[in-house]
């Protein structure tokens, strides 16, 4: 058995495996975990495949003989399973080398990029066929959309889009930076638990979070609205282009109320009546309400095969206006899975394990 500190790796894991790894985790992945890599060797005891994050929790044996437990965490079971991974693939008494990033503050953790177990199996594959994720996988020319039926659409937009494309962790990606914070805000945030992601225990996200997911998304026109489904929680979200305006009594929500419209090739969407929650996995506060407002732009590629989102948050928390910026493509490999549910069995065995559950219990009570 290796000691973890004798092992510390310094290369950076390749494109391709990031996109299908590390990469993808957009909940609290920079909260709990550092850049800096490292390699463990130990045995299975316990784990869960399940989302939003399969865990593990394997044993070392330190240099002195001493047994430590340590905690393997994944990205979600769809982003594992295109990566090659199976449910079974890891099982109690396996014996294992896992490769990944280290966990923040010292804590005994690793964020999986990649495993050898001691038959010689490994993920990602080695036969795996690996493409870039920030890459356009599509053909030029070739029809991806259902049908273009709202009339001042100049183009279709319907089908699949792959949203890893300009993908980058939902984690300190607002700009300006540094974040321009009200006093109430700054306040807020500072007393923000920052490990206790609220997704974690599997509340769907909402907006502003989905936008920045790595996740797939569909399409539908609708006509009088486009629907997008994210393939994470499998939700919904409405996007009207009739010219209406919100109902009066209409309730705050996670994903709020969206209305849309064209300007020229250019899709504009403003959100409204979001409930409060966070803009991102670090805690960033958002108030929701009546005084936020998100404005989001698409803007399209003249081959229609990838299109660059922009999204712009007006919050009371900020004394500026918030920016997020992802892409979406076309793809030829992409083939839309119902997402798998979510289990938030592993994030109460964690507070269990840390002795922080039954505080947690009391605090409620």
């Amino acid at each position: 058995m290796m000691n973890l500190q004798d092992t510390l790796v310094t290369t950076a894991v390749g494109m391709a495996l990031c996109g299908a790894t590390a990469v993808q985790a957009h909940h609290s992945f920079s909260a709990e975990f550092e850049e800096r890599k490292g390699e463990i060797h130990g045995v299975v005891k316990s784990g869960r495949f399940a989302n939003p994050h399969p865990r593990y929790q394997v044993e070392v044996t330190a240099a002195d003989g001493s047994k430590e437990l340590w905690e393997l965490q994944g990205s979600s079971v769809t982003t594992l399973a295109n990566g090659g991974w199976t449910e079974g693939f890891l099982q109690p008494g396996d014996e294992i080398t896992v490769r990944g990033s280290l966990g923040r503050d010292g804590a005994r953790k690793l964020f999986i990029e990649g495993v050898t177990k001691a038959d010689g199996s490994a993920f990602p594959p080695r036969d795996l066929v690996r493409r870039d994720p920030q890459q356009v996988h599509a053909t030029p020319g070739k029809n991806y959309g259902y049908a273009k039926v709202n009339a001042s659409a100049p183009f279709d937009i319907s089908g699949a889009w792959r949203n890893s494309y300009k993908f980058r962790v939902t984690v300190d990606d607002l700009e300006p930076r540094p974040t321009p914070f009200t006093p109430e805000g700054k306040a807020l945030f500072e007393k923000t638990v920052h490990h206790d992601d609220y997704s974690l225990r599997c509340v769907a996200p909402g907006l502003p979070r989905i936008f920045g997911a790595p996740y797939d998304m569909e399409i539908i026109d609708g006509g009088m609205l486009y629907e997008f489904v994210y393939i994470e929680h499998n939700t919904p979200r409405r996007i009207w282009m009739d010219g209406r305006t919100p109902p009066a009594d209409y309730p705050d929500r996670p994903m709020g109320y969206s209305v849309g419209h064209w300007e020229g090739e250019e899709l504009v969407i403003e959100t409204t009546h979001l409930l409060g929650g966070w803009l991102d996995g670090s805690g960033l506060p958002m108030k929701g309400g009546a005084n936020t407002r998100i404005v989001e732009r698409y803007t399209f590629a003249a081959d229609r095969l990838s299109m660059d989102r922009e999204m712009v948050i007006h919050d009371d928390y900020y004394t500026q206006p918030l920016v997020r910026r992802r892409g979406s493509a076309r793809d030829d490999y992409l083939t839309l899975v119902e997402h798998d549910s979510c289990d938030p069995t592993t994030y109460y065995s964690d507070l269990l394990e840390s002795g922080e559950l039954e505080d947690r219990i009391d605090a409620l009570l």
